[in-house]
């Protein structure tokens, strides 16, 4: 029988996508979606205090990172009494989830259940369509993620051929950390370019990059998305000062024409799930209010200048 201990929020996702949801029995601090496994037991604990603001949350991260201490703390004592045939982690940043070498570390502890590690790696959209691959194949299930990815694929091209018909590409710049200031990258510029922008800063496949404000002054970029990892609308909207103190802000043409827009980037955009179909539709609905209907506004985005 499973027994599945999900220890990143999009693993969490994927594997209810998968219809595996009643074999799961663990999960990370950061699982909350779908709502029903919030009653799981928690895993892990992040090893720095995260009610700080952007700059404070950066220094401490940087200052784990810096001493080779663990960003994350993962409890081998409820590993063992979970006793999981499986442990879903991930190998693409030590600071967005829990890594592989968390897990390995508590292992060493030996636990008795012997659980197969299944370390994921979203580096790009392909990449996520692989990591449905691997959970369900690991999980004995490998047709249903066959039918998961060929749905989610057929959903994001029709979002994509609709915004891809609209007549004007804006350039667009994707904010993930409002101080210091970091663009998004992995899947988000190929999900900007499927919702027919331009993304100005970020390359698929690699990790976020920093950017400096005279960077993003200088680009003035016709939109600007801010979506910074692990943060609420709320908190995003908390956070805003550190961008518009800058000088210049008022000045820039986003601004200007009220094309500013912060968005839910718990629930959406860095989470490399199932939900980035929604991730695209989102950002279709910024880019072409003309084309699509603003079902997720209020709830996964909102216009933070007024037009």
């Amino acid at each position: 029988m499973l027994r599945i201990v999900s220890l990143i929020a999009s693993a969490t996702e994927i594997i209810h996508a998968l219809d595996l949801g009643r074999w799961q029995v663990g999960r990370s601090h950061e699982c909350d979606f779908p709502e029903s496994v919030l009653g799981l037991p928690v895993c892990t604990r992040p090893a720095f205090r995260i009610d700080g603001d952007s700059a404070e949350i950066d220094r401490a991260v940087k200052a784990k990172l810096h001493s080779a201490a663990s960003i994350y703390e993962v409890f081998g004592g409820v590993l063992g009494d979970l006793a999981p045939t499986h442990i879903i982690t991930q190998t693409q940043c030590k600071v967005c989830a829990v890594s592989l070498e968390d897990v390995e570390r508590e292992l060493c502890q030996a636990l008795p259940s012997r659980p197969r590690i299944v370390a994921l790696e979203p580096n790009c959209l392909e990449d996520v369509w692989l990591d449905i691959g691997r959970v369900a194949g690991a999980c004995g299930v490998p047709e249903r993620a066959a039918a998961l990815v060929a749905s989610l694929r057929l959903e994001m091209e029709a979002i994509s051929d609709r915004a891809l018909g609209a007549a004007r590409r804006p350039s667009v710049a994707c904010i993930e950390w409002q101080e210091p200031i970091m663009a998004a990258g992995n899947w988000i510029p190929e999900l900007v370019d499927m919702a027919g922008g331009i993304n100005l800063f970020g390359r698929p496949g690699i990790h976020s990059p920093w950017l400096n404000w005279q960077e993003l002054a200088a680009a003035d970029p016709d939109v600007i998305v801010v979506s910074p990892c692990g943060f609420s609308l709320e908190r995003t909207a908390r956070e805003m000062h550190w961008l518009t103190g800058r000088e210049g802000w008022s000045q820039l043409k986003a601004v200007k024409g009220g094309h500013v827009y912060l968005v839910d980037g718990n629930q959406y955009m860095t989470r490399p799930g199932p939900r980035v179909a929604q991730s695209l539709r989102i950002l279709a609905e910024i880019f072409h209010p003309d084309r699509f209907e603003p079902s997720l506004q209020g709830t996964a985005w909102v216009c933070s200048v007024p037009r």
